[in-house]
């Protein structure tokens, strides 16, 4: 099958759409119909097995265009039929042939059995491949590795779709911004940088072509259903918004998915300003809009919001845009959309017109995706296609390129292969089966724990497995091995959805006997962290006798390979943290409900992430990863500076300064909400590398507003993970990048970063300036990076 085919599985929604269909016997396809299988609804098979004639139903005719088909199928629906079919586990109406449908599911980093069976495993398909965390990934800063791993999900979800063991609407990805450390579901998303998450979404998405989650603000503190928050309106834009919007826009998802809290005393799912205005109309959203499962009836039991009821509820969501309604089945409870929607409409607060528009926008994401007629060149995608070599490879790969180098005194790391080491820890950590896949996850294809790739390549390796809370004396094996390797770190009983942590501190007492260990050793140790938020390993960071650390976040079922392979210098690490690892101490500063990321004075905030926090309690900044070579940047660019004519009817604007400040320029303001922004900035930056080994780099660039004296309160421009080798003798190989997309600085002193494309030669593809690290010949080679900004 063509990759061009495989990349192209589900072609419409971000969110997880799962019905689970009983594979019968001897049939192919996911759409059970008389006890025979069917692989599309519009088989006249399948409708003759029904006694209907197919070519009576116009929304069967593929000649016609997705809205005119959706709006035949819906005006065939009875009013109970079409309430039926407004909620997560749709009934669909076999009086016009139209099947059930579940449109739960989940692929966040590989395709996943969470939810209501929509997707599930078994003899024919018993697992698929568990990528690594989407933290891990988002460490990377490599979109084509993102696409990469789109591309595979989508193609095991299209082949378990074609053997009825999924279906074809996805949930994901989560592109919550991180804003605070103790947030526990770090690991579900690319980081603390809104370009970087909305980066990540594009990529995916568009490799995935399915949809994700929206939640406008995560939810978090001891009561999320019925704890209000408020989120000032220039956060709400320039961070919490910003990566749906580049995903909407940009990924062309299909889908976004509304939270359970009240933003600003709204709730998210009954909130017309965003999800109509903003979601759908000025961000142009082609798909649907689904709640968080059971958001609607947290307005009600939890919130108690404006006294409604469940029919009330209901009316106010939809009405404000939302499009289906994902109720709690483990529970036992009915959505709110197909328990009230039939009284909403008879009570008058809700008009059959409404429900209608729902519908359409459903069905229409159902026919993009071939659920109604198929797509034939994807059909012959089946088992063989899941686990396959590639799939693990890429796998393996992408937890390689997540890996961050954190420290690394006086060289201690790489390994050499010939050592004897000692690989000491937490038996989850050491033999980390369950540990390293996460949450969101599936089934895998198979584990490779740290101690199954480590013992592959070490000359010998003796294990020392601790039980929480004490690892006991270090024995005489500490001093008869080369090396010795400790494995410690967090899991998803300390941090995943429903689980924040309390502090940034290792849990059972490991700092403990690491540094018992550490001292008993007679050369440095190697720390690998199992984490996906910052952990306050300053004592490690401290201590001459923990030689290297390094960062592997939960890096999937390939993960042990991984870990071994850059421990012992097969790949050269180049991942850059994703997140501000801070201090313990930075979390007394400011309580978790705070939604304000910029310093508060007068409550004695610091500020959040990299943006606006750059005060003493950072450990490793945003961005922060070493390798085993050395890099060197040299730019010629001095500067420019941008004109910008003053109208007939306007005039410079006075600024107050601060005592003592130099005397002002002639014209220190002047408005530009009404400026084009078409000018460009440019400049030209050489990156070498220096060293002795291959390698690949993040060229982080950023944008700082006038007058911050280059204060990083400002979003990273961009980064492109860029090797630096010679091409054929032919002397350094230059890279021209284009401005892609200029967007205007936001009021206040938060700032936009640019999107931007990088031209290679004619042998290679366009790609943004962010993406693609690759492993590259070390020695003098060079590359030229020139980069064109809007100027605005």
């Amino acid at each position: 099958m063509a990759s061009s085919f495989r990349h192209r599985v589900l072609s419409a929604s971000l969110l997880l759409c799962a019905v689970a269909f009983t594979c019968v016997s001897g049939g192919l396809g996911p759409i059970t119909t008389n006890g025979q299988n069917y692989s599309k609804v519009c088989d006249p098979a399948r409708f003759a097995a029904m006694g209907l004639q197919m070519g009576g139903f116009r929304y069967c005719d593929a000649s016609l265009p997705y809205p005119d088909r959706a709006r035949d199928l819906v005006g065939r629906l009875k009013l109970e039929e079409k309430v039926r079919n407004l909620g997560d586990r749709a009934e669909g109406a076999a009086r016009v042939g139209l099947p059930p449908y579940r449109w739960w599911g989940e692929a966040l980093h590989g395709v996943s059995d969470t939810g209501p069976g929509g997707t599930w495993f078994g003899d024919v398909v018993p697992g698929a491949t568990s990528f690594p965390l989407v933290i891990n990934s988002a460490a990377s800063f490599n979109e084509t590795l993102w696409r990469a791993i789109g591309g595979a999900v989508s193609t095991e979800i299209r082949a378990m779709y074609n053997l009825g063991h999924a279906e074809l609407t996805y949930w994901s990805p989560n592109i919550n911004v991180v804003r605070d450390p103790r947030w526990g579901r770090a690991s579900e998303t690319p980081g603390e940088d809104p370009f970087l998450v909305g980066r990540y979404a594009v990529s995916f998405v568009r490799a995935m072509q399915d949809i994700h989650e929206y939640d406008g603000a995560p939810a978090t503190g001891a009561d999320p259903f019925s704890r209000p928050i408020k989120v000032e309106e220039r956060d709400m834009i320039e961070t919490f918004e910003r990566p749906f919007e580049m995903c909407v826009r940009d990924g062309d998802a299909s889908c976004v998915m509304c939270s359970y809290n009240r933003i600003n005393g709204v709730p998210a799912c009954a909130d017309a300003r965003l999800l109509t205005e903003t979601v759908r109309d000025a961000w142009q959203l082609h798909g649907y809009i689904v709640s968080d499962c059971d958001s609607v009836r947290v307005m009600v039991r939890d919130a108690k919001w404006l006294g409604y009821n469940g029919v009330e509820a209901t009316a106010a969501a939809m009405k404000a845009g939302l499009d289906l309604d994902c109720g709690m089945f483990w529970e036992g409870a009915q959505d709110f959309f197909t328990a009230f929607g039939l009284d909403a409409v008879r009570q008058g607060k809700l008009r059959e017109s409404e429900v209608d528009n729902a519908l359409k926008n459903l069905y229409v994401v159902l026919m993009r995706l071939g659920f109604f007629d198929g797509i034939p060149e994807l059909e012959s995608l089946g088992a063989s296609d899941v686990c396959t070599e590639e799939h693990k490879e890429l796998a393996a790969d992408g937890a390689r390129q997540g890996m961050v180098l954190i420290k690394n005194d006086h060289g201690r790391l790489p390994l050499k292969a010939a050592n004897s080491v000692a690989l000491v820890g937490l038996l989850q950590h050491i033999n980390a089966s369950d540990v390293m896949l996460g949450d969101y996850r599936g089934k895998p294809c198979r584990v490779v724990t740290p101690y199954d790739g480590i013992k592959k390549v070490a000359n010998a390796t003796s294990l020392h497995a601790c039980d929480k809370g004490a690892c006991g004396a270090p024995g005489g094996w500490v001093k008869t091995v080369d090396a010795t390797i400790v494995v410690a770190g967090l899991n998803m009983s300390v941090e995943k959805e429903g689980n924040d942590r309390e502090d940034l501190l290792l849990p059972w007492n490991q700092t403990n006997w690491i540094n018992a260990v550490a001292e008993a050793s007679p050369s440095p140790i190697v720390l690998v962290i199992i984490s996906a938020g910052g952990v306050d390993i300053s004592f490690a960071q401290n201590n001459s006798k923990i030689g290297a650390i390094v960062w592997a976040g939960y890096p999937g079922e390939e993960g042990g390979t991984a870990i071994a392979d850059v421990l012992f210098g097969k790949y050269n690490p180049g991942g850059r943290l994703p997140l501000t690892w801070y201090k313990n101490k930075y979390i007394s500063k400011i309580p978790m409900t705070s939604m304000a990321l910029r310093p508060v004075a007068d409550k004695g905030y610091p500020g959040r992430t990299y943006k606006f926090y750059g005060g003493p309690e950072v450990l490793y900044p945003f961005g922060h990863g070493l390798s085993y070579t050395s890099f060197s940047y040299a730019s010629a660019t001095t500067g420019a500076s941008v004109a910008v004519k003053i109208g007939t009817w306007e005039s410079c604007k006075q600024l107050t300064y601060k005592p003592g400040t130099s005397a002002s320029p002639a014209c220190p303001a002047v408005n530009v909400a009404g400026h084009g922004c078409q000018e460009e900035v440019s400049f030209e930056l050489t990156v070498s590398n220096v060293g002795g080994r291959d390698g690949s780099h993040v060229v982080a660039v950023y944008t700082v507003p006038a007058g911050r004296g280059g204060r990083r309160a400002a979003e990273a421009a961009g980064g492109v993970p860029e090797g630096v080798r010679a091409r054929g003798g032919r002397g350094p190989s230059a890279v021209h990048a284009q401005r892609v997309q200029g967007v205007r600085h936001r009021r206040g002193d938060g700032v936009h970063r640019r999107a931007v494309g990088r031209q290679h030669g004619p042998d290679r593809r366009r790609r943004p300036v962010i993406l693609l690290p690759r492993q590259d010949r070390a020695g003098s080679c060079i590359n030229s990076l020139r980069t064109h900004y809007g100027a605005c």
